[in-house]
């Protein structure tokens, strides 16, 4: 009977205790660090996506959620072609990601690498913020991820440091550089180019020793890497591609959060992301183009194609959309064609 009345008195203390201390609140199952993974820094528009994004978070979550910057792809050993497989396992938490880079992975976003499919700006908008980037979005969550807003990585231009690129023949058997995704060695070897699969890492020596003849990338990375200084003298505006980023969080991540916290997140990178295009657009969107008076400062020949000359790659690259217009999917292709050709420009 005595301890049957002790049994009774310690159940009656655990309870009122419990009460007192309230249910597990949903703040003690955070962690107490997101790790956000990026291949640019803060001195880029990309790595701007994410500190924007850290720090939007951080301040309207009072600190409930803290994002920990990774830039470099560091969290993976520099391989971004994994990026998309860590984050879906949770070896990364959150994302900036390029849609070039999570391509082989997800093979509907080759549709923004498809050759000349987005003539301009109010192209690539009508895609990421109409049908298109609906159904994107919709895919991404079905291969793991939680997608919430998109960025921009801009157009690629190509550079080299042997002639001005007027016209595909003026390519062939220039050794260019291109990022890991098959497509970029098609589109460059249908212009008679030697394309090249290489890290930047790698790239930036062989530019300078002149065993790689050029490469291709957003011009605002030209003057933060200094091309001109590994022997970059020539670069034509072309336009051949854009590289809209993600903005995404890994799913388990994402049902750890209380609803009110995952608006906040989603919110947060929506804002960032209209920044940070704003941002990846700059000096290129004014009719001057300040930012190719910067590049043509130091010494840098530009080429900007004419309708006709632009039409020339438009041709030789055409088969390259073709084979690829099955990959990414027809029906998703027709939708973007038919989105850029009713855009308000």
């Amino acid at each position: 009977m005595k301890l049957r009345r002790t049994l009774l008195g310690l159940l009656s203390a655990a309870v009122v205790f419990g009460n007192l201390a309230g249910p597990a609140t949903a703040a003690e199952t955070y962690k107490s660090e997101y790790r956000v993974s990026m291949v640019l820094g803060p001195a880029t528009p990309w790595g701007q996506a994410g500190k924007m994004w850290s720090d939007m978070v951080k301040e309207r979550t009072q600190g409930r959620i803290n994002m920990k910057l990774y830039p470099g792809v560091s969290l993976i050993q520099g391989d971004q072609t994994r990026e998309f497989s860590a984050l879906r396992q949770g070896v990364i938490d959150m994302a900036v990601g390029s849609t070039i880079n999570w391509s082989p992975q997800v093979k509907e976003l080759n549709l923004f690498s498809l050759p000349f499919l987005m003539p301009d700006y109010a192209a690539v908008d009508a895609l990421t913020q109409g049908d298109v980037g609906k159904k994107i979005f919709q895919t991404l969550e079905k291969a793991g991820v939680v997608p919430l807003a998109w960025g921009e990585n801009g157009y690629r231009e190509v550079t080299n440091s042997k002639r001005a690129i007027k016209a595909p023949e003026d390519l062939k058997g220039m050794k260019i550089r291109v990022v890991g995704s098959p497509i970029f060695s098609d589109m460059f070897t249908a212009m008679g180019a030697n394309p090249t699969q290489m890290s930047w890492a790698d790239a930036q020596p062989a530019l300078a020793s002149g065993a790689v003849d050029g490469q291709e990338n957003p011009l605002y990375l030209f003057n933060v890497l200094k091309m001109h200084t590994v022997g970059q003298k020539f670069i034509t505006t072309w336009g051949y591609m854009a590289d809209p980023l993600v903005f995404v969080v890994n799913k388990e991540i994402w049902n750890s959060w209380s609803p009110a916290d995952q608006a906040i997140v989603k919110q947060a990178a929506i804002d960032a992301g209209k920044q940070e295009i704003a941002l990846a657009r700059k000096g290129l969107v004014e009719a001057d183009k300040p930012l190719l008076k910067e590049i043509a400062a130091v010494g840098v020949t530009i080429t900007q194609l004419s309708p006709a000359e632009r039409d020339a790659f438009v041709k030789v690259t055409r088969p390259v959309y073709d084979k690829w217009k099955t990959t990414v999917g027809v029906d998703l292709v027709k939708i973007a064609e038919r989105d850029i050709a009713a855009r308000k420009q």
